[in-house]
């Protein structure tokens, strides 16, 4: 078939809750719907308007909880309410894209798609999409599954890794893609400092491009019991019986990403490396790494006032109408949102979703 924009879908994952981001994240308001970098936009709408020149808007699908459908179509107003997917329980990445994949397959079984995290900062944004049409071109028609590779800039803890094959291999010649050797779950700081400087690693971004056909294909070879879940309402999708069909399977599906159940075990995985200004701006750390800050290192945030005194490398975030004032702080969180205050070191903010659990245990549901 010939290629055609039309055969271009994007699905866009907006289903996590951003637990590492509270208290400004929340259940009813989770990280992918905030504009913490204060740039004017929501992360989920800077993520439509960047795949709108590569992908057809009616091509665009957001998976997201029942709880957020409405905030979805509130922030992309240019998508149709049949183009957003409510989880009714979160599963985690595989589950998500095996059930936007019946759903492409439905309308288009030549379709290739393309697979994205809702809530990433991306500011070469020309190059990326470059990458996303050659992405496109390299899987239409065949069973490689593709994903984006980043160039690290330093030798990151936080990110799982990406080992590209060195040896030649005819698929990929003459291509900037390169096989994929093995995959690589967050190092510790010695093993990441081994694999900037061995040049074959790259940080795995988590955004994925493959024909509709070939993920599918995968997931029949390599999680053939949610599959075959999923492949049972073959008549559902698209149809008024759809949410009843997804509502009634969803539960019993494996907890499992897409990367565990399918990228690291098949033998035709790929990946096109990069280098365009990205971050999943993950943890209050990785804001700090990309916000503005003032002469004492100070990323002073949100739409409240702040005075700093004696205070240095730290993040005071406050809600419209509030003062706070800080004093002798170095190198902390200061964070408020609603009925939740958080105080702790910035070089703490690992313990940010246990902090949470506990939150929820002792005082409730209302609080995260």
């Amino acid at each position: 078939m010939e290629k055609t924009p039309q055969n271009n879908y994007c699905v866009i994952m907006a289903g996590g809750i951003g637990s590492r981001f509270w208290p400004l994240s929340r259940n009813r308001l989770p990280k992918q719907f905030l504009d913490v970098l204060g740039t004017g936009k929501s992360f989920i709408r800077s993520t439509l308007e960047r795949f709108l020149p590569v992908v057809p808007t009616e091509n665009i699908l957001v998976v997201t909880s029942e709880l957020n459908k409405d905030l979805v179509l509130e922030h992309l107003p240019e998508l149709q309410p049949e183009q957003v997917l409510p989880e009714p329980v979160r599963r985690n990445t595989a589950p998500c894209i095996a059930y936007a994949a019946y759903r492409i397959a439905a309308r288009n079984p030549q379709a290739n798609m393309i697979v994205a995290p809702s809530d990433h900062l991306i500011t070469g944004e020309a190059e990326f999409q470059q990458i996303v049409r050659e992405g496109l071109d390299f899987v239409d028609g065949s069973e490689k599954l593709m994903t984006i590779g980043i160039r690290p800039s330093r030798p990151e803890t936080g990110y799982g890794y990406i080992q590209i094959d060195t040896a030649p291999h005819a698929e990929t010649d003459g291509t900037p893609i390169a096989k994929v050797k093995t995959f690589t779950e967050k190092p510790n700081l010695e093993m990441a400092k081994v694999f900037v400087e061995s040049g074959e690693f790259f940080w795995n971004s988590g955004i994925f491009i493959w024909s509709v056909a070939g993920i599918l294909k995968a997931f029949g070879r390599y999680l053939p019991e949610m599959n075959a879940r999923f492949a049972s309402g073959a008549g559902d999708y698209g149809t008024a019986s759809e949410q009843s069909f997804v509502d009634a399977i969803y539960p019993s599906c494996e907890n499992i990403s897409i990367d565990y159940g399918i990228m690291e075990k098949s033998p035709d995985v790929y990946v096109r490396c990069g280098d365009f200004g990205w971050s999943d701006i993950g943890t209050w750390g990785s804001l700090y790494q990309h916000a503005a800050r003032d002469e004492q290192g100070n990323v002073l945030g949100g739409d409240g006032r702040v005075l700093a005194y004696d205070t240095q490398g730290t993040v005071v975030n406050i809600p419209r109408g509030k003062v706070a004032v800080v004093e002798g702080l170095k190198d902390y969180l200061v964070i408020e949102k609603d009925n939740t205050l958080l105080i702790c070191r910035r070089e703490n903010e690992q313990n940010i979703r246990n902090y949470v659990e506990d939150v929820k245990y002792r005082f409730g549901e209302e609080f995260v």
